[in-house]
């Protein structure tokens, strides 16, 4: 049985469509964002530790995940942000829109895609870190 890591990064399909190297970019990313992770204690405690889904989408899809989710415990972050909180705060989705600009930019610049989307996600990774008084990572 394969256990799932803590912190997870899940791509929207149209994403993934239009940045072939997305997909290697976000595995790669998710390890090392649980290391990490890790080396800053945020899973001291094993039988406290919140699961992260860390969510890729288009403008688009991003805006349709927000319409769905209003209903739940929706916290906006930023204009492109947002988090839900499921299972009793055991796990934290957290949505995140590449921006119309950003995903102009991404496909006239294919080669800064994996360096953005890591400075992107570990943006949010310290940002929910704060929320949760755990120690930024680097």
């Amino acid at each position: 049985m394969t256990e799932s890591l803590p912190i997870t990064i899940l791509l929207d399909d149209e994403l993934a469509l239009r940045f072939d190297k997305i997909r290697s970019a976000v595995n790669k990313l998710e390890a090392q964002f649980n290391f990490q992770a890790m080396t800053a204690n945020w899973y001291g405690d094993e039988n406290d530790i919140t699961l992260i889904q860390l969510c890729l989408f288009t403008p688009e899809s991003f805006s349709k995940a927000h319409k769905t989710q209003r209903e739940q415990n929706l916290e906006q972050i930023s204009d492109d942000v947002f988090t839900v909180t499921q299972y009793h705060n055991k796990l934290l989705i957290c949505n995140v829109a590449i921006t119309t600009a950003e995903l102009t930019l991404l496909t006239q610049q294919k080669k800064i895609l994996a360096a953005f989307v890591e400075t992107k996600l570990r943006k949010v990774l310290n940002l929910i870190a704060k929320q949760l008084a755990l120690q930024p990572i680097k």
